[in-house]
């Protein structure tokens, strides 16, 4: 013992005056919150942002509901590809119009589990956002301008359809939905969750698909471009492209025309590229190399 203890006075010491690693110390409530979690959870500019969007989905889904003519659905992703608007009947019968939802920072907040992850430093994994699907109803918020965009639609005799990479618990999105406010959601009828395609994956062209047989889909809504068509899911698939994908050619005119995205900069897809991605050649400006002399088009006239 006598030898073992000049060891453990080491021991001791290097216990008091190392400090702990930093990323060990949590952040706390007086702690400034991530500036994207700022921004989507706390700003009145988000609300503003949401509001609007809500709005314009739903202006644009009742004055299709009240088209005298058979209804067509939205072009969207299904199959590995965008399929073309379909009429929505056989010759006898109409299929009933619907509007497919994201869930997640699209028709409620999850700010439970971000109050967590930016109070504890922790990060997301399988286990505690399992637990969060399961018990976490009672934390979340409705994003703003959901709960009346979703009852105008309703009024309409447009059904909400909710398709969701949620995968633990249906029973858990359900309470999440009607706790927020947004109403009855059915599993396997208007609540889709991943894997009831059959396939384990986080894309959604099959639940489309799904969700097709039954309604006229005349519109969608989400935070993410998977939410609207797999081919931007592609991992080889540059920032760049993707963002080129989505603004340029025949799915350009989509946006505010049936497909409707909201803004969610905390996570998902959106969130990559490299300096030289986001930056491309033409747009890399730097004081050492801005041209001294004034643009030409400002000096006409003179």
């Amino acid at each position: 013992m006598k030898r073992l203890a000049p060891f453990a006075a080491l021991a001791l010491a290097a216990c008091h005056t190392v400090p702990a690693p930093e990323a060990s110390i949590a952040p706390g409530l007086d702690a400034e919150a991530p500036d994207s979690m700022q921004w989507l959870y706390g700003s009145g500019e988000a609300a503003g942002a949401s509001i609007q969007a809500w709005r314009s989905l739903a202006d644009y889904a009742v004055a299709r509901s009240r088209e005298r003519r058979v209804p067509q659905s939205v072009a969207m992703g299904m199959g590995g590809a965008v399929a073309e608007p379909q009429l929505c009947s056989d010759g006898q019968t109409i299929k009933p119009l619907a509007v497919v939802f994201d869930v997640d920072e699209t028709v409620l907040l999850n700010t439970g589990y971000e109050y967590w992850v930016a109070a504890t430093g922790k990060s997301y994994s399988r286990e505690t956002w399992k637990l969060w699907e399961e018990t976490g109803a009672s934390y979340i918020r409705p994003v703003p301008g959901a709960v009346t965009g979703l009852r105008r639609l309703r009024e309409a005799g447009i059904t909400p359809v909710f398709n969701t990479n949620r995968q633990y618990s249906p029973e858990g999105a359900a309470k999440a939905i009607a706790a927020a406010g947004l109403g009855e959601a059915v599993h396997r009828e208007t609540l889709f969750l991943r894997g009831d395609d059959g396939v384990d994956s986080s894309d959604k062209d099959g639940r489309r698909a799904l969700i097709a047989e039954r309604y006229c889909v005349i519109a969608l809504a989400g935070d993410n471009l998977g939410d609207f068509a797999d081919i931007f899911n592609d991992d080889d698939l540059p920032a760049s492209q993707r963002r080129e994908l989505a603004a340029r050619g025949d799915l350009a005119q989509l946006w505010g025309n049936g497909w409707f995205v909201l803004p969610n900069p905390v996570y998902g897809d959106s969130l990559k590229g490299t300096v030289g991605e986001v930056y491309p050649e033409g747009t890399r400006w730097s004081p050492e190399t801005a041209p001294s002399a004034a643009p030409a088009i400002m000096n006409e006239g003179n």
